[in-house]
């Protein structure tokens, strides 16, 4: 592996690769990897001649100066599990390299970025898509491989593919998650160790909702999830201080990201979760339906 922290670098390495009628795979991080970044890593390995991975914290996608600053950074421990798990070229630019100039452009992704995501962080899509059509650019990828967990960042992406008119293909690879089934984060380090004993709670009450999702209706579904996880903390006698504060929880069109009354009217449907636990801010999702 080969780690680059230059643009004139890693055009060189770039072209190279093409020059040799080889594929790129691009596996977009912000560092602070686990198990979950490795599995793009692995399904781009297999399915590309060379894997390129970036690691960049990237500031303008952040819409709170504090959870910037609090984002873990471990990049010695990144660039190890990247070389173990065969990555061809790690890219590790500064933020002046990146942004030599002031960003000035702006994204709008229309009805898909104005539900969820949208509305509580501000600005966040666009930031995404200046970052990653940068490394679209960059990088060359004949494939790009992103998580599930960040549903609507996927929509987003699909969408700015389309605005670029780019042949790229984006892989959606499913969520990974640790035994006890919160979905792998690098926002979890942040999570005390009594934290970290009850996060599990989320993915447990996504999938009962599944299970009653055969007989409830989608408002009634929707209101027991967020009411389960706000009292979470009163029914299991947990400290105050130590409990689950929902910010959304909807059930959505898996393909347009609106929200649906009833079950028959999306042919695939997914529920997405945002909840603060612990000052930290964990996201989830499951399938309901197609």
């Amino acid at each position: 592996m080969i780690t680059i922290t230059t643009i004139a670098e890693l055009d060189s390495a770039i072209n190279e690769t093409k020059k040799n009628n080889k594929s790129i795979g691009l596996v977009p991080t912000m560092g602070a990897l686990h198990e979950g970044h490795l599995s793009l890593v692995n399904r781009a390995r297999k399915e590309n001649d060379v894997v390129v991975v970036s690691v960049f914290v990237n500031p303008i996608q952040f819409n709170n100066k504090e959870d910037l600053e609090k984002y873990p950074r471990t990049l010695e421990k990144d660039l190890a599990m990247l070389e173990a798990a065969g990555t061809d070229i790690a890219f590790t630019p500064s933020v002046e390299e990146m942004y030599p100039e002031p960003v000035t452009t702006v994204y709008h992704f229309g009805a898909i970025e104005q539900v969820m995501e949208g509305p509580r962080r501000p600005g966040h899509f666009s930031g995404v898509a200046v970052v990653v059509r940068r490394l679209f650019e960059l990088t060359k990828p004949d494939r790009s491989y992103f998580g599930e967990k960040d549903f609507q960042q996927i929509a987003v992406i699909r969408e700015l593919l389309r605005q670029m008119n780019s042949n790229i293909e984006m892989v959606p690879c499913p969520i990974v998650r640790a035994n006890d089934g919160l979905a792998l984060s690098s926002r979890n380090m942040r999570l005390s160790p009594e934290a970290r004993n009850i996060a599990p709670a989320i993915y447990a009450t996504l999938m009962q909702a599944v299970e009653m999702s055969q007989y409830e209706d989608v408002d009634d579904l929707k209101l027991w999830v967020l009411d389960t996880l706000a009292s979470f903390h009163e029914v299991n006698s947990l400290p105050e201080g130590l409990r689950f504060e929902p910010e959304y929880f909807e059930i959505v069109d898996d393909t347009t990201l609106q929200p649906i009354d009833n079950w028959d009217e999306a042919s695939g449907s997914v529920g997405c979760i945002a909840v603060w636990l612990d000052g930290v801010r964990l996201i989830d999702m499951v399938r309901f339906r197609g």
